[in-house]
């Protein structure tokens, strides 16, 4: 069944038959089985999770990269990582959990409260900065070795995480690989820049910070690419964006059991 006929069965006679490969293309997760009738009750929660990263992102590879004079470590941006990257990002994971998906719930989740940590350190209202500051001024909390080596941490283990999710989206598609295989070196050359700026490196942390923008620029072209992959399917647009589908090609262990019972008998 090709990806045109399956989706017009699912939106026709609300149909579940559906292939792995589109499955894996619109939901970014192996096509797996679950209760109820849940997937045909509520719309695709993906593409608007998506979005929600993707405005956040691209505005800030833009700024890392110091693009047109922007700077301020995407402190220009906060109300977007609140109400698009955290916002969004939460309720698409929501809409995930809803439908049983749950290698997208947990990366979009995860995200979500990156955004929403993100921001909230950015604002003098958590204090997260103000309190390293010795000399009364909030703002002059940002340049302290305390606060620039702590807060590297964060941003190492959030590359932690990525490289963890880009084992696991191996099961999924290429396009979806890239966004993390580009994400785990984007934060490391972000932790690399702190570090930098807490020992008074200061050229060394603009570099750093600009590699990283570029990393993540990448990530966003991944990142607009399946997801206008994904509105065109759910469409039924006469053409599609390939996203390079591995789901063949890692087979999952209850396949290899089933394909190995089949075999036997």
């Amino acid at each position: 069944m090709d990806t045109e006929h399956a989706l017009r069965k699912i939106r026709t006679t609300g149909s579940l038959s559906i292939s792995p490969e589109l499955f894996e293309k619109i939901y970014l997760s192996p096509q797996n089985k679950v209760a109820g009738d849940l997937r045909k009750t509520f719309a695709n929660p993906t593409p608007l999770a998506l979005v929600g990263f993707l405005l956040s992102l691209s505005p800030l590879s833009c700024i890392l990269m110091g693009w047109r004079g922007a700077g301020g470590a995407g402190a220009s941006d906060i109300g977007a990582y609140l109400f698009f990257g955290g916002l969004l990002m939460i309720l698409g994971a929501i809409g995930e959990w809803v439908i049983g998906n749950t290698f997208p719930f947990v990366v979009f989740g995860s995200f979500g409260a990156f955004w929403l940590a993100f921001a909230a350190t950015l604002q003098p209202f958590y204090n997260a900065y103000g309190a390293f500051s010795t000399t009364g001024v909030v703002a002059d909390g940002l340049t302290t070795v305390g606060f620039n080596a702590s807060f590297a941490f964060f941003l190492v283990f959030m590359g932690v995480l990525c490289f963890i999710y880009m084992i696991c989206a191996l099961r999924t598609n290429i396009v979806f690989v890239m966004i993390f295989a580009t994400l785990v070196p984007a934060f490391g050359c972000l932790a690399g820049a702190y570090w930098q700026i807490a020992l008074g490196n200061a050229p060394y942390a603009t570099t750093l910070l600009l590699v990283a923008g570029a990393l993540t620029f990448i990530t966003d072209m991944c990142g607009w690419w399946i997801f206008f992959a994904i509105l065109l399917a759910s469409l039924d647009f006469p053409f599609q964006l390939p996203v390079g589908d591995l789901s063949h090609i890692i087979k999952g262990a209850s396949e290899k059991a089933k394909a190995k019972e089949d075999y036997s008998a």
